[in-house]
Order: structure tokens, then sequence, then C-alpha cells
């Protein structure tokens, strides 16, 4: 356990706002310069996948686990799901330069409906590799959004966006832009409506999603075949099938 590293004002802001950008270094200089260096790895490896398809990268590099499970997240994480936390996935999601596609509207836990028993105590720490900022299609969220979290869908065309289907009737002016320096992080709630246009700059735009739910949530194994979780820290209050902890015998 080290430093936790939101205070009461920031816990508070995230609680009613769904969000947080946390405008300091996430890890050291050495920590990150070396996860850069997985992902430029991961990238050149992809083959005919698209660049914003690198999901799961930690089940094929467990090099990934050091960071994911470390201090320097856990104690950003902790203020807002509570200390029993486990790792629920992450993913290096990198828009190209200019054709880079867009990320629809939506809400994480409308992808993941079904899979977990709740919604309400998942965050995700989204990481910038590069710099992201407007211009190259940097994160927005629309404040407050994180009430509900199962909003109504339309297609959409799945060549120049990531999914293909995205939240109906989205109030864009209400969308606030998570611009980031290599090495800052925001965090927001799976709830939350977010996206991202299209990457139009000649400027890559890369980020690592860190994602962490409380073990208070029960992850429902039949709804996530192949799927694996860690106990990242604290004790597992729901019975889940972590692959760090033995489960007893009956």
């Amino acid at each position: 356990m080290g430093q936790l590293k939101l205070n009461e004002q920031e816990i508070q802001f995230y609680k009613e706002q769904g969000y947080s950008i946390y405008k300091k270094p996430l890890f050291s200089a050495e920590k990150q310069a070396e996860l850069t260096a997985i992902f430029e790895e991961q990238l050149a490896l992809k083959g005919s996948k698209l660049s914003d398809e690198l999901d799961t990268p930690h089940f094929r590099d467990e090099r990934l686990l050091e960071f994911l499970l470390s201090d320097d997240v856990l104690d950003l994480v902790e203020p807002i799901i509570g200390p029993n936390i486990g790792l629920w996935s992450s993913h290096f999601i990198c828009k190209d330069p200019l054709v880079g596609r867009a990320t629809p509207w939506h809400e994480d836990s409308a992808y993941w409906n079904g899979r977990l028993d709740r919604f309400d105590s998942i965050v995700t720490v989204w990481l910038a590799i590069d710099r992201s900022w407007k211009e190259n299609g940097c994160m927005r969220v629309i404040p407050g959004t994180h009430e509900n979290g199962f909003s109504e869908y339309e297609n959409v065309d799945g060549a120049s966006n990531t999914f293909g289907t995205q939240i109906k009737n989205v109030d864009e002016s209400k969308a606030v832009y998570f611009e980031l320096q290599p090495g800052e992080c925001s965090l927001h709630d799976s709830r939350i409506m977010h996206g991202a246009a299209a990457n139009t700059s000649e400027y890559r735009r890369c980020g690592y999603t860190m994602r962490y739910f409380s073990t208070e949530a029960k992850v429902l194994p039949e709804k996530n075949p192949g799927h694996k979780i860690w106990l990242a820290r604290g004790k597992d209050i729901a019975g889940n099938p972590f692959v760090n902890v033995s489960t007893p015998s009956h």
C-alpha cells in the first residue's frame, strides 16, 4: 500500500461528474519508457489487426502485469472503488495518424452487460502513451452521465468507427476533452458516455486503458469464457475466479 493519490475534493468531483483528470506522471520516467517499448513491440507484432484492436495485451505479455498490479495505479484507483480491487481488463488503443477511426459515443458498461452483476464501481484509467489532445482525437466525456449506463444505441459505419453502434442523440456541446501529455492519465466510470473523434492529424494517439472493479462485483464465469481476472489488492468479496487466488476445495 502506497500513498493514495486523490484528495477528498477530487473524489467528490469524480462521484458527481464520473471522471477525473490526473495531470501528474502516473509512473516514473523509466517505467513509462518501458511501457511505451512494450506497446511499440505489440504494435509491430499485430499483423493485420488494426492499431485500435490490441485488446487484453496482458494475456499475451505478462510483463504488463507489473504495471497493472503496481501501487502506482492502485493508489489512484483505491480512493474511488475502495481497497478490494480486481483487474478487469486492459487495452492499447491507438489511433494512427490521418486514418485513426472515431470511437463512437458509448458506455463501457453497455458492452459488458451481463458479464458482471453490477457496474457502479468499475473505473478505467486511461494512460497517455502519446500526447493526446483535441487535434488527434483525445477522449471526451459527457459529465454526469454515469448514473444509468444503458442508453439507447443506433448503428454506425464500422469501417470509420471502432464500434458499429453509438448512443443516440448525444449533446456534444457538453463534452469535456481529456487533453493529456505522455505519462498523464484520466479516470472514468464504466457507465459514463464517452468517445473520441477520428484522428485526422499527423500525430499518432495511443493510450493504455487499465480497468479495475471492486471485488464486491461478481464476474460471471459462464459469460466470460477465456477472460482472465486478477486480484490486484485487498480481498475477494463476491467469490470471483481470480487467476492468482486459489479457490478452496469443497
